[in-house]
């Protein structure tokens, strides 16, 4: 029987609510980076925007006083007070659940770190000596300090509303990982699922044994998962509940009951899903930090080079502007050119 309803999916008890979504699958250049977060609500259907205000909130006006949790396209723009914006929500999420509560970190735990168990193979993250060597001490525009007040009134919001952050991270895929997917699948929606894949697995494993309704920020036109998510778990039962051009919903459970989780692949995600909403955030602030090493290694051989964002029209620009200074490092185009 498929988890239509709130009772079948968490038996009455406490909500579990997850979201996973991306930044970084269109450019030219720079990382893909996959985020998610997992939270735990005292009922279903509690509105966490609400629960949190005024600690948290979806309005960047409010970023003075509060974390903003939004669509990162909303949350960042490329401005000094944007960027301020973006790191807090990050960084001050993901400190609560460093157990001495430090939003202090580094780019190599960030990216490949958080958690250790999603990362992809060492030898990918190897090849890039700009996220190794390029930019190091997190927060970037934050003092440590400063930023680590802040969080204890987060903390406190979330302690009053009876709401805990469960799971949250970044799974980054390099370019010459990405490149490798593309290799094999011949298809960027495929490698995206297939890098993605290792997340929605995470959730199911971790928390789905009091039942877990998980978001997907859904791309390009697909709104059919069932093959997919038959062959991601295979150890369990997948049942359609409904298909729509906006929406997609899907149950998921052992046979004998003891994991359950409803997923939902939607369009505009976010808007509807705090999870989602914070996920992006993660992702979004892991991709510039890392756009931001890539930026800082190579204008350390050549300071007259120009940063880049990595998107196609400027990446194409930057690579004109680099064509010397990457044959004289001897890199692979591979290396660091998304082959699609």
């Amino acid at each position: 029987m498929a988890l239509e309803s709130e009772e079948e999916l968490y038996g009455g008890g406490a909500a579990t609510v997850a979201g996973v979504d991306e930044a970084g699958l269109g450019p030219t250049l720079g990382p893909l980076t996959l985020g998610y977060s997992v939270l735990r609500a005292p009922r279903a259907g509690l509105d966490l925007w609400q629960a949190l205000a005024p600690a948290v909130s979806d309005d960047p006006a409010r970023d003075a006083a509060s974390f903003v949790v939004a669509d990162s396209k909303v949350v960042f723009k490329r401005t000094a007070r944007c960027e301020k914006r973006l790191e807090a929500t990050a960084l001050g999420f993901l400190a609560l659940i460093d157990p001495q509560r430090r939003p202090n970190t580094t780019l190599q735990r960030l990216l490949f770190e958080s958690p250790a168990e999603l990362a992809l193979e060492s030898s990918f993250a190897a090849r890039h000596a700009w996220y190794r060597d390029g930019l190091r001490a997190l927060p970037r525009v934050w003092s440590a300090t400063t930023l680590e007040v802040r969080v204890e009134s987060l903390a406190r919001a979330l302690r009053s509303a009876q709401v805990e952050l469960l799971d949250a991270g970044v799974r980054t895929v390099t370019e010459s990982a990405l490149n490798h997917s593309l290799e094999h699948t011949h298809n960027k929606s495929l490698s995206h699922w297939e890098l993605s894949a290792p997340l929605l697995r995470r959730v199911w494993e971790r928390h789905a044994s009091g039942g877990v309704e998980l978001w997907v920020d859904r791309h390009g036109g697909r709104s059919h998962y069932g093959p997919l998510l038959g062959r991601a778990f295979p150890d369990a039962l997948v049942e359609w509940i409904d298909e729509a051009p906006e929406r997609s919903r899907y149950s998921i459970r052992t046979r004998d009951g003891a994991r359950r989780m409803r997923i939902v692949f939607s369009e505009k995600a976010e808007r509807f899903s705090f999870a989602v909403a914070l996920a992006s955030c993660l992702a979004k602030y892991a991709r510039e930090s890392a756009m931001a090493a890539f930026n800082a290694y190579f204008a350390a051989h050549a300071p007259a080079l120009a940063p880049t964002a990595g998107y196609a029209t400027d990446a194409r620009r930057w690579l004109a502007d680099a064509d010397e200074l990457l044959g004289r490092l001897g890199l692979e185009r591979a290396q660091f050119v998304r082959s699609r």
